[in-house]
């Protein structure tokens, strides 16, 4: 998919958000949006998806199913969860059956199996995010496009986007995401497109630069303390999970710093 010279604004005589962007991205790449509030993230991600038309320019070979996660889910419809997700998925181009069967396995896997009767009104933010999620998910996309996927969603769901993305990029497709909570650190090897004055840049890292991963394992009492010291402390927090061999959770690490060494080797 190729933006070229993309233009646009939100009213004729208005400033322009978005000037003369041409970027690409093609099957198996992710891309991780970077930028200030309010430089034109978001406009970018709704150019890609198809929700906003550039004023001028194009968006040229966009796939033909695109799943699209805005920041915050538009949960004031007067539906439950089951029948909105149904209803979509039904548009997504599945049949009946196919279109229950989409529905109860996302519905399964995001934790929402317990609110499929509840209206969406009457959801949590984080709950209608999670609705907003297994939407974008009902049919494989060819392009998904998150803006800023983790904001209030609980830790279980936040470990799980990373898997979406990535299987997303296994089968192809190719994802845009946006970012201010430092999460797509889980994301090796994603390009990083900065938005500023309305332009997008690419950023390339140093050759030099290095990033090590360490597993710090900590008693499970003191589990949320340390996340958030390490947080404090400028260190991303990939997931937090179980000891295989002692079911003591542990904290994993990928600052390019070493939290906690183990006979002289980092883990």
């Amino acid at each position: 998919m190729r933006l070229e010279n993309v233009w646009l604004r939100y009213h004729r005589r208005g400033p322009w958000v978005l000037r003369g962007v041409d970027v690409r991205i093609g099957p198996g790449e992710v891309a991780v949006v970077l930028g200030r509030n309010g430089v034109g993230k978001s406009t970018l991600l709704q150019v890609a998806a198809g929700v906003l038309r550039p004023a001028r320019g194009r968006v040229a070979d966009r796939p033909g199913r695109v799943g699209w996660v805005p920041e915050r889910f538009p949960a004031d419809q007067p539906f439950t969860v089951a029948r909105y997700l149904t209803g979509m998925a039904r548009v997504a181009g599945l049949d009946g059956p196919a279109a229950d069967a989409a529905v109860t396995a996302w519905t399964d896997r995001l934790g929402l199996a317990a609110f499929r009767a509840v209206r969406l009104p009457e959801l949590s933010k984080g709950t209608a995010q999670k609705v907003g999620l297994a939407q974008a998910m009902l049919r494989p996309p060819g392009l998904l496009v998150l803006d800023e996927p983790w904001e209030g969603l609980d830790a279980t769901t936040r470990e799980l986007v990373p898997e979406l993305i990535d299987e997303v990029l296994t089968a192809g497709g190719a994802v845009l995401v946006s970012d201010h909570r430092g999460e797509t650190v889980r994301l090796p090897g994603a390009r990083r497109w900065t938005v500023a004055d309305g332009t997008v840049t690419e950023e390339t890292s140093a050759p030099d630069e290095a990033i090590a991963v360490v597993e710090v394992a900590v008693p499970a009492a003191r589990v949320a303390g340390t996340v958030a010291r390490l947080r404090a402390e400028g260190h991303q927090v990939l997931r937090v999970r179980p000891d295989a061999s002692s079911n003591k959770p542990q904290a994993v690490d990928g600052a390019g710093a070493v939290v906690e060494q183990a006979a002289g080797e980092t883990r």
